[in-house]
């Protein structure tokens, strides 16, 4: 069999276009409702409990960890399971979030009578405003689509969509109405890159042992011996405690090319960068990163109140 790849595009760029489209309507359609669903959910002294079933279950549980990830509080509770003991993970603090595009799905409409006996506010996030669930839901987020994506009109493709976008709206502007910033963002995510530069401090990952310094007046063959042992690309120039310059391997390998014959009677204070870029070591990683990125350097020295020398940070110790 021959694959048509104009055809294959072309249905794929169909696709596309028609969960486009849906989201365009989306972004159209947003008003008092989701006003008032971020209203009950930052009033909620509890948790946000999201609820769904089959395709909008998958969504629901991708919408419980965008919030929780983002300082709303949330899990994701399964309906089925929640017949069979799960119930007890709701209090009466919590808000429910429940999905289900047709609003008629047997197993959540079995969970409404519980949790409005529990006082619970509800959320109903559907494609039918007519439906039983949205009538009994206290705001009805509304993520009707025209058109599925699927060439049969039957698989959930631009709903869920529009249910994945709608949820992620949610979470951007409760993150904004709690003034959530990238630190507290970090703090829960402790494990990930983004959290290591946020939260570490440039002490924490400096080199600060053997330090590659050299006098001011060292010749070019001890400079090239200091870069060697250093191990970092570079030497610091000091006379005594004050920092003069510094110079590179790329410094180094440039005077030889330039200065051929006289670059063995060069001086260290001869190629260097003078004022060369510095931070502190109680400066987070995130801002010496953004300050190598500025200066396009890939190296900082760390030095103390006094401008002393007590590290050198590479981007290298960043990134790991």
């Amino acid at each position: 069999m021959t694959l048509d790849k104009d055809m294959v595009l072309d249905v794929a760029r169909k696709a596309i276009h028609t969960e486009a489209l849906a989201l365009k309507h989306l972004e159209a359609s947003l008003g008092e409702a989701f006003v008032r669903a971020v209203d009950i959910i930052l009033e909620s002294k509890g948790k946000v409990i999201v609820t769904g079933m089959g395709k909008s279950g998958h969504v629901g549980c991708k919408i419980a960890a965008t919030l929780a990830s983002t300082g709303t509080p949330s899990f994701f509770l399964h309906p089925a399971e929640a017949f069979h003991g799960d119930l007890g993970m709701i209090s009466k603090e919590d808000v429910v979030l429940a999905l289900s595009y047709s609003g008629e799905t047997d197993e959540i409409l079995k969970l409404v009578p519980f949790i409005h006996d529990n006082g619970n506010r509800l959320i109903a996030m559907t494609g039918n405003a007519e439906s039983s669930l949205s009538k009994n839901a206290d705001v009805h987020l509304d993520v009707a689509v025209k058109h599925e994506a699927c060439i049969l009109q039957l698989a959930p493709t631009s709903s869920t969509t529009a249910q994945i976008a709608l949820g992620d709206a949610l979470a951007v502007a409760l993150m904004k109405m709690r003034d959530f910033t990238s630190v507290d963002f970090a703090r829960l995510h402790p494990g990930g890159s983004l959290g290591r530069r946020l939260l570490m401090k440039v002490g924490n990952v400096m080199r600060r042992e053997e330090l590659p310094v050299v006098a001011p007046d060292c010749s070019a063959q001890d400079m090239i011996h200091a870069v060697s042992r250093g191990g970092l690309g570079l030497i610091v120039i000091c006379d005594g405690d004050e920092i003069l310059g510094i110079v590179t391997d790329g410094d180094i390998r440039r005077a030889m090319e330039s200065r051929q014959a006289e670059f063995f009677n060069i001086k260290a204070m001869d190629i260097a960068t003078k004022r060369p870029k510095s931070i502190s070591p109680e400066e987070k990683l995130i801002a010496a990163e953004k300050l190598m990125t500025r200066h396009k350097v890939n190296s900082l020295l760390v030095v103390d109140d006094d401008e002393k020398l007590v590290g050198i940070i590479q981007i290298y110790d960043i990134k790991l």
